[in-house]
């Protein structure tokens, strides 16, 4: 199974795996799990590093760089048929980074954690 890990659980994984639900632990764990993260949880997680919001262990292009090496992680570029798909959603989630990690998941068909 192909999986979009959101930013929170990316952050969960690396940093406090308890936050994680034992479904979402076990799925990652799976050697059968495709994790893919997308540039847009690195790019939300550097606007809240930047503003104080959250901390890393270590600088944030090192832990994404060590995470996605560790763990075999395929990062997902941001495409214009991303940003497309923007208009066939619900106005079910405010947060523009939801909105676009959503609209990734449904165009590469990922299943989002």
């Amino acid at each position: 199974m192909r999986v979009l890990i959101d930013t929170h659980v990316f952050i969960w994984w690396t940093s406090d795996v308890q936050k994680l639900s034992s479904r979402v632990h076990d799925l990652l764990i799976d050697s059968n799990t495709e994790a893919v993260l997308s540039v847009v949880s690195i790019w939300e997680m550097q606007i809240k590093s930047s503003l104080g919001k959250i901390q890393f262990k270590m600088p944030l292009p090192e832990l994404v760089n060590d995470e996605i090496s560790r763990n075999k992680i395929e990062l997902l570029p941001l495409a214009l048929s991303h940003i497309y798909a923007l208009s066939t959603l619900d106005q079910h989630h405010r947060d523009p980074f939801d909105r676009i990690l959503i609209a990734q998941s449904m165009e590469a068909d990922l299943q989002i954690i």
